[in-house]
């Protein structure tokens, strides 16, 4: 959950570039940053130095702090301890010679401190954290310092991943279990961080970490290690093919805007690749019994998902929360395939059932974004989203990727490959026409009246329900504006007294077979006295404000969820409030 980033090698300005990672990394947490370096005219004889504030970086300087070779630093989402400065990372040691930062949960950290304090050591914050310098610093009394390190992380119950460096040794020790980290490799420097995308600016080249490994890192080697053994191991080598563009605003304010418009040709791209879909198809094919999974965004789409297979492939599909999911198990087999879906391939409440699927004999896709995260290292086979990196909290570009890879299969599995490349292909023309300037002047002025609202509740049926609950996720996360998505035929079944007059109502009524259900919905709100917000492709005396959509069938999901996203865009927006990190809430997340 928490934003990690390292530097071993010859530049001086070695926190700079561990700065300016954190600030490419600050969406997986932002409650509190802290950096570290050890002085480069250090003689071996003095103290790290430290830097640490609570809140978010923003335009925080480390003007202040002397240039040095070996620096670490770290953004993080508090689960010890409050958000503070004195529970930022870097954590020191009672000398003030070594420093650690850490991602995850210690989980038997009260025991240990307990016999550390016995031993002497002071503590100065609330966090699980310090714990594990503190014991660092007791194992290094009688052993090497990467040794000392390893000890420490094999007595670290739960999943974490820290990085650990000392005055007297150049060199950045790091291990993982359950939190992911990312090795870049360089000419006469190396690095690793806690998401690929901060690495592409410096490299390409990475190892993902596995659970259980360790690595020394120093600024022209890099060792990878057991971390229960010590014993060696070879570095598994990827090339990255995102772009440093891809991980820049470029023209706009924020990256969830660019991150929107980005979705037409993604939609398009995934158009463009029927092969990998065909071939999938034919896997999902030889199972008895098929599950989608995913957590938050990526359930919804499972939901959507479950829709499209049963409508275009007349195939049945089920689907399930990851973290429910977890409950639900024991009855998977060998003849059982479970789909993956995740946008980072890295939360936890994914992983976890993932992990007991395979246990139980079942097989895993996985459809996700990254390449080389943990989903992706675990699945049977994999289909990379293909969005490029993705840096607003709230996902995006994401959501319409697995709904797209999702349409091309669902039409692949009913051998109409062609016919679904056409239908995306509409979807990303209608997604362009939700995006133009006239458009979204309309979605603002919608905005402008719904900016001092409450509470906004959002109704269709069929694939235009998943629609329903993401557009009121986005609306939650980042307008913080109550909002509820909901199976229109429920609305008499107890959610309709929620809705009085002047309520904000929004239905999607794409041109389907229940086109006149979605209707019948809109017209039992309209009674109440709710105010109608109608998203459809044809307008409707009964709207009392209208958002066209193009139709593009099956796929107007897509075009859908994109208006809603902008609709919470420009709502965050008038509200004064940041779309890209949301309070309480962060990129992966992973712990439990």
């Amino acid at each position: 959950m928490c934003g990690i980033f390292g530097y071993a090698g010859k530049r001086s300005d070695a926190l700079e570039i561990v700065f300016e990672g954190l600030k490419d990394l600050e969406y997986r947490g932002y409650d509190s940053w802290g950096v570290a370096v050890v002085p480069e005219n250090n003689n071996g004889n003095g103290r790290i130095v430290v830097k640490k504030k609570a809140g978010k970086i923003g335009r925080s300087s480390i003007d202040d702090l002397p240039q040095g070779t070996l620096a670490l630093g770290h953004t993080r989402w508090a689960t010890h301890g409050g958000a503070t400065e004195s529970n930022a990372h870097p954590h020191l040691d009672c000398t003030g010679t070594i420093a650690l930062v850490h991602n995850g949960i210690f989980e038997n950290y009260e025991s240990i401190k307990k016999e550390l304090l016995k031993k002497g050591h002071t503590f100065t914050s609330e966090t699980d954290t310090e714990v594990a310098v503190h014991l660092v610093e007791e194992y290094a009394k009688t052993m090497t310092f990467h040794e000392a390190v390893r000890r420490t992380f094999n007595k670290m119950d739960g999943l974490n991943a820290i990085i650990v460096f000392r005055v007297n040794d150049h060199e950045l020790v790091v291990a993982r279990n359950g939190s992911p980290l990312i090795i870049g490799f360089s000419k006469k420097e190396n690095f690793v961080a806690s998401d690929a995308a901060a690495l592409v600016p410096h490299t390409k080249i990475v190892h993902f970490l596995e659970d259980g490994q360790m690595a020394i890192i120093r600024d022209n080697t890099v060792s990878i290690l057991h971390a229960k053994n010590g014993k060696p191991i070879q570095p598994i080598k990827h090339k990255l093919s995102w772009s440093i563009a891809q991980t820049e605003k470029g023209k706009y304010r924020y990256f969830m805007l660019k991150e929107i418009n980005e979705q037409p040709k993604i939609v398009r791209d995934i158009a463009s690749t029927l092969s990998q879909a065909e071939k999938l198809a034919k896997v999902i094919k030889k199972f008895r019994n098929v599950y989608l999974m995913g957590c938050g965004s990526a359930s919804y789409v499972s939901l959507a998902g479950s829709y499209l297979f049963s409508q275009i492939a007349k195939y049945p599909i089920n689907w399930a929360i990851g973290s429910e999911f977890w409950h639900q198990l024991k009855f998977l087999t060998k003849n059982d395939l479970v789909i993956a879906l995740s946008q980072s391939g890295e939360t936890m409440d994914t992983l976890e059932p993932i992990k007991e699927a395979k246990i139980q004999g079942a097989k895993i896709i996985a459809i996700v974004n990254v390449l080389g995260s943990t989903l992706y290292r675990e699945a049977d086979y994999k289909i990379l989203i293909g969005a490029g990196p993705e840096k607003s909290v709230a996902s995006t570009k994401a959501v319409t990727g697995k709904l797209a890879h999702l349409i091309a299969l669902s039409y692949a599995f009913s051998g109409k490959s062609k016919e679904g490349k056409a239908l995306l292909m509409e979807a990303a023309k209608s997604s362009e026409m939700v995006l133009e300037s006239k458009n979204i002047t309309r979605i603002k002025l919608l905005a402008k009246r719904l900016k001092n609202t409450r509470h906004i509740y959002i109704v269709g049926r069929g694939l235009s329900y998943p629609a329903s609950l993401e557009t009121a996720m986005k609306l939650k996360e980042i307008s913080y504006i109550h909002a509820e998505g909901m199976a229109a035929g429920e609305l008499k079944h107890g959610p309709l007294a929620l809705v009085e007059k002047g309520t904000p109502c929004i239905v999607f009524i794409p041109n389907d077979e229940l086109y006149s259900a979605n209707l019948a919905s809109a017209m039992e709100m309209k009674a109440r006295g709710g105010m109608i917000i109608g998203v459809s492709y044809k307008n409707h005396d009964i709207f009392d404000y209208y958002l066209p959509v193009v139709d593009a069938r099956e796929a107007t999901i897509i075009p859908n969820i994109i208006t809603g996203q902008a609709l919470a865009y420009y709502l965050t927006i008038l509200r004064g409030l940041d779309p890209d990190k949301p309070r309480n809430l962060a990129k992966s997340v992973t712990v439990k």
